[in-house]
Order: C-alpha cells, then sequence, then structure tokens
C-alpha cells in the first residue's frame, strides 16, 4: 500500500500551473488556489477543476454552478499566496483587479488566460469534488510567461522580454 505522504512528495515533481478560481454570488466573491485544472475535451470546451470539500467556499461553487479559472503569470506568486491562505474572501479579493465575462464569476483582470465555465457534474471522490465545466467564455493576455509549482515551489516558465 502506498502511504499518502509518499503520494503527495511523489507528485509534488508534477510541474503544475498555478490557477486561482472564482465564483460569486448573492453571499459575495469566492476563490481558492488549485494546481488541480487541466483540459477534458475540446469540442465542446471542458475543464476538469478539483477543490477539496473541507474548503470554506466549497458550498458556494456548488450552489453557484459557476466559476472561472484564472491561470497566473509569473507575476502572481503574492495571489496565489492570498487565494491558498487563511485570508477571508473580501481580503483575498483586495489584491488583484477584478472584472467579468459571461457568468459573472470574477475574472482575475492580468490573468495569462481565463476560463469562464458553467458546472456541468460534480463527483466528489474521497476528500474532493471534481467539477467537469464547460467553458463558455475565454480572455486571453499578452504575457508569455506562466507561474508554476514544482517540489514545493514556484517557478516561470515561458520566454523572458528582452527589453
Amino acid at each position: 500500500m502506498i502511504e499518502a505522504t509518499d503520494f503527495r512528495n511523489a507528485m509534488s515533481l508534477l510541474a503544475t500551473a498555478v490557477n486561482v478560481v472564482t465564483t460569486e454570488d448573492a453571499s459575495g466573491v469566492h476563490g481558492f488556489t488549485a494546481s488541480a485544472v487541466c483540459s477534458v475535451i475540446d469540442t465542446p470546451p471542458t475543464l476538469l477543476v478539483c477543490m477539496n470539500q473541507a474548503s470554506r467556499s466549497h458550498a458556494h461553487f456548488i450552489e453557484n454552478e459557476i466559476l472561472t479559472v484564472n491561470i497566473l503569470g509569473a507575476q502572481h506568486e503574492q495571489i496565489s499566496n492570498a487565494f491558498a491562505s487563511k485570508l477571508n474572501s473580501e481580503e483575498r479579493f483586495k489584491h488583484a483587479s477584478w472584472t467579468t465575462l459571461e457568468t459573472g464569476a470574477p475574472v482575475l483582470a492580468d490573468a495569462l488566460v481565463s476560463f469562464d465555465c458553467e458546472i456541468e457534474q460534480i463527483q466528489d471522490v474521497g476528500t474532493h469534488s471534481i467539477f467537469i465545466c464547460r467553458v463558455v467564455a475565454i480572455k486571453q493576455s499578452q504575457q508569455n510567461e506562466s507561474l508554476v509549482y514544482f517540489n514545493r515551489a514556484y517557478h516561470h516558465v515561458g520566454e523572458v522580454e528582452v527589453a
């Protein structure tokens, strides 16, 4: 049997994009930092997003059935840390500028790319919920450097502009 710590240590060597996933409802804005995001299919455009059921904003994502996956650029370490912290939702959102697209879920104004989605299916697996999300709008920036997480540290991937 594989121990959980052995699995986590091995998974730390899988480089992943850093994302802030957001939603909004009558109670306000909610969001969390996520690395467990991936494409499912391109027709229709569909993403998979995993969220811990113990998260204080989990119920809001379930009820709203909308979310935006904001892929962070190299300059967004502070935003990632804020959305992974114990800060309340209002404090988290003060660290950046936000707009909206089709669903009304918060879109990070200077995200590398944002996928605005409707949650079509939810599957509970252990401690997490897997959201299958249909992409209804995309906003892409002109940035060319992404924030990734590898071996428990942030790294930058992409082309660095030379002045």
